[in-house]
């Protein structure tokens, strides 16, 4: 505590007492962090709608990610066939059964569009967490108010609003989760905590969890991007060598047209994934977090925690508007 007298003014409750009373007070309030720390948010406790959403967009993102990976390769096969068995009948049927099989995976993804399930269920699963989070801070909308069923009332009001606005998203939600209630007991305690607790509470398990999330993310981007970067490098350039080794011996057969093809698969499915894209959406917004985690210092009441929590959602939010805007254009 650093008191040099025998009375000094305690740091944690601001009143004037003695040291004895004065580490009291520090035991007490060092038990109250203890027993913040032990609560832990997890998915379960989110209401019922964000599990189903998220568990929609992560299914239809392996559909989508599948289509193309198996779209592409298929692509490549079928140049490889077409070179090793130039004039051979089967090869020809093989190779023309092939880019069947890519016409209708392209079909597949254009008719059942799983990237704008995938969108969707992201944009919802986010909305809810956010608004989920909002209400457990007592944030505005869902402020303090005398009777706890009103802000209730409200909060799945908002819910069903984002359903609603999302109504293509329904056949793919899952039923086994809507079953759960909206307001989940560990969101009520957590409601009910003093201002420090709940301040503690969000900077701990919803903006630092954040930070790592972004930077992990922008780093497995920023790897996956240098990855593909030299692998369509190293196509490219065996392509090219091959061009002017044929001219040395133009009789030789290379197979330059399936190096080709397999360097296009390759840029296209660094284009899908986004991978540079990515890496500096993810690298601006942890850095836009880790100061916003700053700003907790000088959060001491309920209108400041509200501001604050309405501030750090608005960021959080904030990258995935602008990537779905992008996917849109």
């Amino acid at each position: 505590m650093g008191c040099q007298e025998d009375f000094c003014r305690c740091k944690r409750c601001s009143k004037q007492s003695c040291r004895v009373e004065c580490r009291v007070c520090c035991r007490r309030h060092m038990g109250a962090i203890q027993a913040v720390s032990e609560i832990k948010v997890t998915e379960s406790d989110m209401p019922g709608l964000y599990q189903s959403a998220d568990q929609a967009s992560l299914d239809a993102q392996k559909i989508y990610f599948r289509g193309l990976r198996w779209y592409l390769i298929l692509l490549v096969c079928a140049a490889y066939i077409s070179y090793a068995q130039p004039n051979d009948i089967i090869g020809a049927l093989l190779s023309a059964g092939l880019f069947l099989i890519t016409l209708g995976i392209l079909i597949f993804i254009r008719v059942q569009r799983p990237d704008d399930t995938w969108y969707n269920g992201r944009a919802v699963a986010e909305s809810v967490k956010t608004r989920a989070w909002r209400w457990m801070m007592r944030a505005d909308p869902y402020e303090d108010c005398d009777n706890i069923e009103i802000v209730s009332k409200q909060f799945i009001s908002d819910l069903k609003a984002i359903l609603e606005q999302n109504k293509s998203l329904s056949h793919s939600l899952q039923s086994t989760s809507a079953v759960k209630d909206p307001v989940s007991h560990s969101m009520k305690v957590i409601r009910a905590l003093p201002v420090a607790d709940r301040l503690a509470l969000y900077v701990d398990q919803r903006v630092q969890d954040q930070v790592e999330w972004y930077w992990q993310k922008s780093h497995f981007n920023k790897r996956r991007a240098q990855q593909w970067f030299w692998v369509s490098v190293s196509l490219h350039g065996a392509a090219i060598a091959m061009l002017l080794y044929r001219i040395n011996d133009p009789t030789l057969s290379l197979p330059v047209e399936v190096i080709a093809t397999t360097a296009g698969a390759a840029f296209t499915w660094l284009q899908a994934k986004k991978h540079n894209e990515l890496n500096s959406a993810y690298a601006m917004t942890a850095h836009e977090i880790v100061l916003i985690k700053g700003e907790s210092a000088s959060v001491h009441g309920e209108e400041q925690l509200s501001e604050y929590v309405v501030n750090s959602e608005t960021a959080f939010s904030r990258e995935h508007t602008q990537w779905a805007a992008r996917k849109s254009n």
